[in-house]
């Protein structure tokens, strides 16, 4: 199987990506991974996306595009993968068809993890991270510590990251909206995009995204 995954910040990505590849013994292919991967291994594509990020500019599409290219081609891919953050706009949508079809391959599947806005605002600014150890996470409301603002793991201060501020997330979902939702018509006009709700409980979203990829013959019974 093939699958993209497509949603905005706050909806859970990462999590439902993690889960859905397990249950489906593909890899979960995520862009932040790709650029770690090509960065600490010295790629020449490493190489030309750290200068840009040093240089506080965005990764041209065709960098990140070749990354993503060279890690599909990988022997754990050859028979299926989960895209996670890959594509984010329509260029490299569209190279993404191309790569497919010089392959051979196609989509099986689009799953649009649908959130509020105001909910997505609530999930990320109310997250609280630990000074002492980033690996400490809580919410102010869903999660919140025992004494506000102090870590119930290690004691540690815990504070609100500059991303994290309502303002920065806003920002993060006007960029959503103009880049990366268009994909999501893109894909409607192949009849890949199966939209599905991303409230409630980690399993109970996994369950709802499993069914989808069945009712449309993708995953077996």
């Amino acid at each position: 199987m093939r699958i993209v995954l497509v949603g905005p910040p706050g909806a859970g990505k990462g999590t439902q990506a993690a889960f859905l590849a397990e249950n489906l013994s593909i890899p979960h292919i995520s862009t932040g991974d790709i650029f770690r991967a090509n960065i600490s291994q010295g790629t020449e594509l490493g190489r030309q996306a750290q200068e840009y990020m040093r240089a506080g500019q965005l990764v041209p599409d065709e960098v990140t595009i070749g990354m993503a290219k060279d890690r599909m081609a990988e022997q754990d891919a050859t028979d299926g993968f989960l895209l996670d953050g890959f594509p984010r706009n329509i260029a490299q949508a569209e190279a993404l068809d191309r790569i497919l079809d010089e392959n051979g391959q196609k989509l099986d599947a689009v799953l649009d993890l649908e959130v509020p806005e105001e909910e997505v605002v609530k999930r990320i600014a109310g997250r609280r991270i630990c000074r002492s150890d980033s690996s400490h996470v809580f919410h102010a409301e869903y999660s919140a510590p025992k004494t506000e603002g102090v870590c119930d793991v290690c004691g540690g201060e815990l504070y609100q990251r500059d991303d994290d501020r309502e303002e920065t997330v806003r920002k993060r979902l006007a960029v959503y909206h103009s880049e990366t939702e268009p994909i999501i018509d893109h894909y409607k006009r192949q009849d890949l995009v199966t939209t599905i709700s991303a409230l409630g409980k980690v399993g109970e979203v996994t369950e709802r995204a499993m069914n989808a990829l069945r009712q449309s013959d993708s995953v077996a019974e």
